[in-house]
């Protein structure tokens, strides 16, 4: 069964620097009109770095939680930007870290019930130290927590943003996978 609701038009509300929200008239799959709220988001891209068995990441104040939360490096992608670029350009900028190649290891729907938006996650396995250089409106720490700490943190709910705990667990995995492979190779 095709349940795909129809656009009949799109209402903006409102147009901002990083999203634009509109509430839609659409169809339902049997005909039924309905509203949809969407909010347009040019998307992000963010990249796990780890270091002598320490993550690096970046501790930063989220107004929205009125909290400091603990973050790969990410940034929001710039129109027709390629995501393994964007990422790239942010491990630089916040954390000094010149990657020498990038692993996609998912790209995620944050939310679907209500944005367009997409995140591209990243694994970066080996870089160079270069000086950070922050946007104006950027204030943030950066940090190196070794992994055993991480998985703690991880357990205990200390880290809380979704594309952070998404690329720990995924690196996680492949490390219990490789060392199962390896054991069974011995």
């Amino acid at each position: 069964m095709d349940y795909t609701e129809k656009t009949i038009k799109k209402n903006y509300v409102y147009e901002g620097k990083i999203l634009k929200l509109r509430c839609d008239d659409a169809m339902l799959p049997n005909g039924a009109p309905c509203t949809r709220e969407i909010i347009e988001h040019s998307g992000g891209a963010c990249v796990l770095y780890v270091e002598d068995e320490k993550a690096l990441f970046v501790k930063q104040y989220r107004y929205a939680y009125g909290e400091s939360i603990y973050e790969i490096p990410a940034g929001k992608l710039e129109m027709g930007e390629d995501p393994a670029k964007a990422a790239a350009r942010e491990l630089e900028e916040e954390a000094g870290v010149r990657a020498d190649s990038l692993d996609l290891l998912y790209v995620m729907y944050p939310t679907p019930g209500y944005t367009n938006e997409k995140i591209y996650i990243y694994h970066a396995k080996t870089g160079a130290k270069v000086s950070a250089h922050l946007d104006e409106d950027e204030f943030l720490d950066v940090e190196y927590i070794p992994l055993a700490t991480v998985k703690e943190m991880l357990k205990q709910g200390a880290i809380k943003d979704g594309k952070t705990i998404i690329a720990l667990q995924a690196y996680f995995l492949t490390q219990a996978e490789s060392k199962k492979e390896e054991s069974k190779n011995a």
